[in-house]
């Protein structure tokens, strides 16, 4: 018993602090994998996302690309689309932008001021298969 007690009292006796800030970096650029499957990613989530996902018109979508976000470089796609409110209504354009760690969506952005400094003067394309969208 004496001998469990020691072994746990130098446990915390430790100096590790735990990762460096050089690991810390590593880990988070190991993560850093290009997106394969982005549009269907995208479609599953704005399927959820979207109050009409039904309907949606002027769908555009970026391809993925490397952007600094948080404490480094994260792939996004930036995507714009005009959601139907009413049956013959639609709301104003939507910015988002949505962000990938290890290849997956990880969160979507859709703060005007953080989404415009992200996909600032990024090239888009015809995003059909969100217009496409049913229930």
């Amino acid at each position: 018993m004496f001998v469990g007690v020691a072994l746990l009292v130098a446990g915390c006796a430790s100096d590790d602090v735990g990762p460096s800030p050089a690991e810390l970096q590593a880990r988070w650029d190991a993560q850093n994998i290009a997106p394969q499957n982005y549009k269907n990613d995208l479609l599953a989530f704005l399927r959820t996302y979207l109050n009409e996902p039904v309907g949606v018109r002027n769908a555009q979508a970026s391809q993925p690309l490397l952007k600094k976000v948080g404490q480094g470089d994260r792939f996004i796609v930036c995507v714009r689309f005009r959601e139907r409110k009413s049956a013959n209504t639609y709301a104003p354009p939507k910015d988002g932008a949505a962000v990938f760690v290890s290849g997956k969506l990880d969160r979507f952005l859709d703060t005007p001021p953080e989404v415009a400094a992200l996909c600032k003067e990024v090239p888009l394309e015809p995003f059909t298969e969100l217009e496409k969208l049913t229930r």
